[in-house]
């Protein structure tokens, strides 16, 4: 199987960077990469950008409102952020989730309301929820368990993991799975890497995050998608696998959690 970079953002390169990265993508022997929607009113940007699809590398996108932007964007029900689901390469809800890193209380408060709707999306179109947490542990399983308890079970992974055992616990119990980024490569995310020896196997995937967090060899330069393949190496080493077992096992649980890419 082909490497699948399960959560970037193509829409901070321009169109001739985009070309580039792909061509790059392709060398690396990615055949799928997700770009993530961070403001519900760019969803037709993310839409537009899935046009970059080439015969051998599939682009799919998400839509939603990453936390750091609910000052900003107008709140959208979960019909509403269903609605934008329609098209046939969304395969995804978010960039949801918490993040009490920056900000104040009010504005965390916002943050859990819009989070609640995107689970909501998520419970009614039953496509993962991608999730960002961070400095917000507590309330991040919280409102999981909540949610899942009030409305029904639903898909979701927390991406760009680096939060608690506790937390990646939770999150397992609820049937959800885990994203690795390249911070897994960083000499001091030993905690990272600790937690991720506790993981199952089979609820793992592999993300760049780019622009951002450009795992070693390339640590401190702007991230693309071809730069999984280095977060994959790491961890295949680190869990004690081949890089070709665990290429088609996390590419495996990306189809198992993001059904409509096919």
């Amino acid at each position: 199987m082909l490497l699948v970079d399960s959560h970037c953002h193509l829409d901070f390169f321009s169109d001739e960077e985009i070309a580039t990265l792909l061509d790059h993508a392709e060398q690396a022997k990615l055949g799928e990469i997700v770009t993530i929607g961070t403001r519900i009113s760019q969803a037709d940007t993310q839409k537009s950008i899935t046009s970059f699809t080439r015969p051998d590398l599939k682009i799919w996108c998400t839509v939603g409102t990453h936390p750091e932007y609910v000052k900003d964007e107008v709140f959208a029900t979960a019909d509403e952020i269903a609605s934008l689901t329609d098209h046939p390469q969304v395969v995804g809800i978010g960039e949801t989730g918490l993040d009490y890193f920056y900000g104040e209380p009010h504005v965390f408060i916002k943050q859990q309301e819009f989070f609640r709707a995107h689970i909501q999306a998520a419970q009614k179109t039953q496509l993962p929820a991608c999730i960002h947490a961070r400095e917000a542990d507590e309330d991040i399983a919280r409102i999981l368990q909540e949610e899942t308890l009030n409305g029904g079970s639903f898909p979701f992974l927390i991406h760009c993991f680096t939060s608690s055992l506790a937390l990646a616990q939770a999150v397992i119990e609820l049937g959800g799975y885990i994203s690795i980024s390249g911070i897994a490569t960083f000499k001091k995310a030993q905690e990272l890497r600790d937690v991720i020896l506790q993981l199952p196997i089979d609820r793992l995937l592999v993300e760049t995050d780019s622009p951002y967090l450009a795992p070693v060899p390339h640590r401190g330069k702007r991230n693309e998608p071809a730069f999984v393949a280095h977060t994959a190496k790491y961890i295949a080493e680190l869990v004690g696998m081949s890089e070709t077992e665990f290429v088609d096992q996390t590419t495996s649980n990306f189809h198992r959690l993001f059904t409509k890419a096919k």
